[in-house]
This record gives structure tokens, C-alpha cells and sequence, in this order.
């Protein structure tokens, strides 16, 4: 049998992954290896005919060579079925260990029979930069239809957030400005205990002011590690005072403290911006976590498990990576989009190199 060099290691992982006690698929039913004896050489493929012994051997033979298949396992082949790709059918392959049994996973198989391969289709005729839902969402720098789109996963307690937050996110608005549309989906971990408050009262923010809402958002990332502290007054709680703990003196948190100081900052920012007072209090005192919730599963279903994770025109990158390379991933989406990216980045303060010189003529 003529086959790829090496098998993809993802198919094997989901193999020895995916065993669970689910009927087996009717696609399934075929020719069951652990009972198949020799037989003739291999004949044509036929759709809906199972393959001969011989083939299903020859499968079985790849198959316990290529992964690392538990003891005692069974593979079952079913009857070729119509592929979408000229020359070749399609045939589902199922295995069977401990009494438990996998999900068929589909192969292809050419039409001759000497070719075993598996084959994925994705769409990649959408717009990337779509792939993410960004309306109704405050953003920074251009609108919807800039060629970036950047959608950030963010915990407002996270420490590399701040980080990201604090360093990155001003460099990419100051070199790129309206080439990119920057949102923020809120992904509070579950172990950062004021984190979900905090992105409830920033969400409050939002349904009245865009502006509220960057505001909120950069001071509690400038200053994470003083929410909940006496740094920020309100009530030390239940913990008692900013002078109690270890060491007298030291800001101690207390997690009633924190909500205290966030809904003080989400009211304070309120007034500024001139907002609905009444409306603003009452969704902080409501504390409803349905839109971050709903955030949360966007997230999970994209696979996001840590902060920070972002997008760059549907590309996932995660943690606080340097600044250099996320730029020349922008650069790489701009160039995508057919836009030319703005030049080097200079930190604010940095005076410009001076042109080079001509060499004098001789």
C-alpha cells in the first residue's frame, strides 16, 4: 500500500481520545478485522461494497504501525462511501478496546485501493477578520471595516493582561491608528476572585459610554494590584484593617474591599462621563454575569483557556508577546488586505534615525 510517510499526529490523538460508550455509527458496519483471514490481492474499490480482506488487513497493518493502539484492540472498517475528491472514496474507521468504542473517523481510500489518506476541507472563503463578532462592543482605534480587526480575551485581574494592556496596546493605536479596530471580550478567570465583578461594572460602563468604559479599563489595569488594598480605600471588611495581617502596615486585599472600590470607580466614572446615574447604579448592584457568561462560552468555543489571548483578523495568538512580533503580524494582515504597513515604530520620546549618507564621489 502506497501511504503518506507519516500520519498526522492529531488523528491519533483523537483516536485514543474519543473512546466512549456511544453506539457505533451505521457507517461503520464492514469488514471487522479481528476476524479476517488471508485472502487474495486487493480489488477495485467499490462504493458500497466492503472492501476485500486483503485491503482491510493492509489498513489494519498501517494503522497498529503508525499509533500506538491499546492492548487487545479491534479496528473495524466500513463499505466505501462517496468522497467529495476525484479518485478517491470515503471509508470510516472505528476501534474497539476495553468495550469501549471510538467515533468513526473518516479516511479516504483511492479507487485502486493503494492509497490510504485522510483528507479535512476548511472554509477559508470567509472573511477573517468576521470571524469574531465585534458589534455593539466599545472599540479603540478605526471602525468595523478597518483592514485589522483585533479582538482581545481579557481578565481585568490578570497580571500579563496588565502587562499587555499597559505596553502593547498603546504602541499598535500609535503606529497603526484607524488601520485597526481594537475590541475587548471579557474572559474573568475563575481563579481571580474579583475578576467577573470587575468586568461586570466595565460592562455597565459600556451601555452608556464608550469612553467610561477605556477608562475604567485602563486604570484597573494600571492598578490591579492595589484593588481591594487601603491604597484605594473603602471598607477594609470582615479581613479588618489595612494594618492587620503579617506585617503591620502592609495593604492587605479583601475581597469585599475590591467590589467596594470597583463599583466607587464604575460610579465615579459614571458622573464624569455624565451617564444615566440611576441606570448605572442599578446595573452595578445587579451584578448580572449573562453577557460576560455568553463572552466566556465565545471564548470556549474558540478554544481560549488562559489570558491573554487574542486575534489578529482571526489569528490566535496567546500571552504577552513581544512587540516586535505582534507588529509584524499586523504588518503581515495588512499586506493581506493590500494595505501598506505605516513605517517603523518609535517609542514616544525617540528621535528618528538621520538619513544615511551618500558616499562622496572619488
Amino acid at each position: 500500500m502506497l501511504i503518506p510517510h507519516r500520519l498526522t499526529p492529531v488523528l491519533f490523538a483523537t483516536l485514543l481520545a474519543t473512546f466512549s460508550c456511544h453506539a457505533q455509527s451505521s457507517t461503520s458496519s464492514g469488514n471487522s478485522v479481528e476476524n479476517s483471514p488471508s485472502s487474495p490481492k486487493p480489488s477495485q474499490v467499490k462504493v458500497g461494497v466492503p472492501l476485500s480482506l486483503a485491503m482491510v488487513h493492509n489498513v489494519e497493518v498501517l494503522l497498529r504501525n503508525k499509533a500506538d493502539l491499546p492492548p487487545g484492540s479491534t479496528i473495524t472498517v466500513s463499505a466505501p462511501q462517496p468522497a467529495s475528491l476525484p479518485g478517491y472514496d470515503k471509508i470510516f474507521i472505528t476501534f474497539t478496546a476495553e468495550g469501549k468504542t471510538s467515533r468513526p473517523v473518516s479516511f479516504l481510500i483511492s479507487g485502486d485501493g493503494k492509497t490510504l489518506a485522510q483528507f479535512i476541507r476548511y472554509d477559508i472563503s470567509s472573511d477573517p477578520r468576521k470571524m469574531i463578532p465585534v458589534s455593539n462592543r466599545p472599540f479603540r482605534g478605526g471602525p468595523a471595516s478597518a483592514p485589522v480587526v483585533i479582538v482581545n480575551f481579557d481578565d481585568l485581574e490578570c497580571p500579563f493582561c496588565a502587562r499587555f494592556h499597559n505596553t502593547l496596546f498603546p504602541a499598535i493605536i500609535q503606529r497603526y491608528g484607524d488601520q485597526v479596530h481594537i475590541v475587548y471580550e471579557d474572559f474573568p478567570l475563575d481563579q481571580h476572585p474579583w475578576a467577573m465583578h470587575a468586568a461586570v461594572d466595565v460592562n455597565c460602563m459600556a451601555e452608556q459610554s464608550s469612553a467610561g468604559y477605556w477608562n475604567l479599563v485602563d486604570y484597573i489595569h494600571e492598578h490591579h494590584d492595589d484593588i481591594g488594598t487601603s491604597k484605594l480605600g473603602g471598607p477594609a471588611g470582615a479581613n479588618g484593617s489595612a494594618a492587620d495581617g503579617p506585617k503591620a502596615g502592609t495593604p492587605q486585599h479583601t475581597l469585599e474591599r475590591s467590589y467596594a472600590q470597583l463599583d466607587q470607580l464604575t460610579h465615579d466614572q459614571g458622573a464624569l462621563q455624565k451617564v444615566d446615574s440611576v441606570k448605572l447604579d442599578a446595573c452595578i448592584k445587579k451584578q448580572d454575569t449573562s453577557l460576560i457568561d455568553a463572552e466566556r462560552s465565545l471564548g470556549n468555543a474558540l478554544n481560549v483557556d488562559s489570558t491573554p489571548t487574542f486575534y489578529i483578523n482571526g489569528a490566535k495568538y496567546e500571552g504577552a508577546l513581544p512587540l516586535d512580533y505582534v507588529f509584524s503580524q499586523i504588518d503581515a494582515a495588512l499586506r493581506a488586505e493590500g494595505v501598506t504597513p505605516p513605517p517603523p515604530y518609535l517609542p514616544a520620546g525617540a528621535t528618528p534615525p538621520a538619513p544615511a549618507k551618500s558616499a562622496p564621489d572619488k
